[in-house]
């Protein structure tokens, strides 16, 4: 059902200085940074020969993700990314086989412009699941 890793998100207490190390220090290509309000963060995406590292910072006091870097001060991987070639029929088959979607369970528009959804970590061996429309 899953196919390709699109990303790695690792969230960062500042999304400038995360860059810097990833551009600078690894030599890797990184994206501008591109406020996402509706989804409370702000990203930008290290490009890599065969997948993505989002890097990812809360944007407002209500970010989805602030509570995670409250906890985890210095940032840390915070979600997988699969791809899937049907988001609806992914979600079916999951929550048949008894995997919990977050939120309303109805997919959004992600960082990509593609619907994504979530799946409970707890489901997942501790990692929190991100599935994206290919």
């Amino acid at each position: 059902m899953i196919g390709r890793l699109n990303h790695i998100a690792i969230v960062v207490p500042d999304l400038s200085q995360a860059s810097a190390v990833y551009r600078q220090v690894l030599g890797a290509r990184v994206s501008q940074p591109s406020p996402l309000p509706a989804h409370g963060v702000s990203v930008v995406f290290v490009e890599l020969p065969n997948t993505k590292i989002e890097l990812l910072e809360p944007l407002g006091e209500m970010s989805p993700v602030r509570g995670f870097l409250d906890r985890n001060p210095a940032g840390g991987m915070h979600h997988v990314c699969y791809e899937v070639d049907d988001i609806i029929a992914a979600r079916d088959r999951l929550r048949a086989e008894g995997a919990r979607v977050l939120g309303d369970g109805e997919p959004r528009l992600g960082a990509h412009d593609k619907p994504v959804m979530f799946l409970h970590p707890k489901d997942f061996c501790g990692t929190l699941i991100e599935l994206e429309q290919a």
